[in-house]
């Protein structure tokens, strides 16, 4: 299928955030006064450069995320959805997806999110217990959790919220229990994420001195294969390592990112990935808010590097993504977005050993998936099976 028949994913960065949780390493700014308009004009600008770097082209989803895109103004959401169906053909059942957390500020703005054009929210819920709240420096409690999961539940088409797992001291019995409250509330879409040491983050410093310890090994495997059981109570299956859905409801945005798919990357530090002319192009946009905001108003984007990517790179890439989803790769598809035969990408000596070894399986459609057993050991494989 030619690459440009295929509908694109468009991210839209929001950097900032209210405070700056311990454990996180993603790109978010804490400030304490925002020029909402500076930057909606430069988000603007930016979308409307790429647009016209990749013409008109099918556009299947968009999601807000940050930082706290929540924290944008409904009108600014409105304005750049409305920018995006100027740009691009929208599909009918197009995804838009907005990342909010549950404290009583964001939740106020659910419904005005919803009249902007947002059906999909995905709230940064983390824990429903108050002393893991407090642990992972959310602002929000419990009973704030609760009532966003509700009113967005009752606003949007379509809900996700997020879990962090694999916390100090996490019994798999408490771990079971609060899986089955939030899944309660809102069971169509979890994603799960295991709490890790970034570096950099005041979670480092912290576990270097020896404030805390992790579950690690076999008992964060069981905290992560509880969580598959009790999903499963409430119609939900794994799709991806880190993600549970019921039928339909996954996310489709992300999939793309997952089935090596087109996607548009804008505002501070934001990633996208386009092949052109039978070349991968990788685009990286510089990370400081103001300095990015600077850029865009000078240049019209703040594009800090590009990069062609080797036909090599793009099977790794195309490879490690792939994996990480139920469904599997599918070998044409791993060609057609690399250029090179699949066989050239893989150690078939390695394949063997790790489909005898019961991590890898060949299904019958034909596409290579890992097994439960492999997906517990994915970081260790793929650098084993890649050439």
């Amino acid at each position: 299928m030619p690459a440009v028949t295929e509908p694109l994913a468009l991210y839209i960065h929001w950097p900032f955030c209210a405070a700056k949780c311990p454990y996180c390493d993603f790109n978010s700014h804490v400030r304490d006064r925002v020029d909402e308009t500076r930057f909606r004009a430069a988000l603007r600008r930016e979308l409307a450069h790429e647009a016209a770097r990749v013409g008109r082209r099918p556009l299947a989803s968009i999601f807000f995320g940050g930082g706290t895109p929540s924290l944008m103004s409904p009108d600014t959401v409105a304005a750049l959805i409305e920018d995006a169906r100027t740009h691009f053909d929208m599909a009918e059942d197009i995804e838009i997806t907005l990342e909010a957390n549950p404290t009583s500020v964001e939740s106020a703005k659910l419904r005005a999110f919803r009249e902007a054009g947002v059906n999909r929210a995905s709230l940064g819920v983390q824990s429903l217990e108050e002393e893991a709240l407090r642990f992972l420096g959310r602002r929000h409690d419990t009973a704030q959790a609760i009532a966003a999961l509700e009113a967005a539940r009752a606003i949007f088409p379509r809900l996700s919220f997020d879990l962090i797992y694999a916390r100090p001291g996490q019994a798999e019995s408490a771990w079971r229990a609060e899986l089955r409250r939030a899944l309660a509330l809102a069971a169509d879409h979890l994603s799960l994420y295991q709490l890790t040491i970034e570096p950099g983050t005041q979670f480092a410093t912290l576990h270097a001195r020896g404030a805390f310890a992790l579950p690690e090994g076999d008992d964060a495997a069981r905290l992560y294969l509880a969580t598959a059981e009790e999903a499963a109570r409430f119609g939900l299956a794994a799709y991806e390592v880190s993600n549970y859905a019921k039928p339909g409801a996954e996310s489709r945005h992300n999939l793309a990112y997952w089935r090596y798919g087109d996607y548009l990357g804008i505002g501070a530090g934001a990633h996208q990935r386009l092949l052109r002319d039978g070349t991968m192009i990788a685009t990286r946009r510089h990370r400081a808010p103001e300095e990015w905001a600077a850029r865009v108003e000078r240049d019209g984007h703040a594009a800090v590097e590009e990069e062609h990517l080797a036909p090599a790179e793009r099977a790794r890439e195309a490879l490690l993504m792939g994996l990480r989803l139920t469904e599997g790769i599918d070998p044409a598809r791993i060609e057609a977005r690399s250029g090179l035969p699949f066989a050239t990408t893989v150690d078939p000596a390695m394949l063997a050993a790790l489909i005898d070894e019961d991590y890898l399986v060949w299904t019958q459609a034909g596409r290579l998936r890992a097994t439960e057993e492999g997906i517990l050991r994915l970081d260790a494989l793929l650098p084993v099976l890649l050439r």
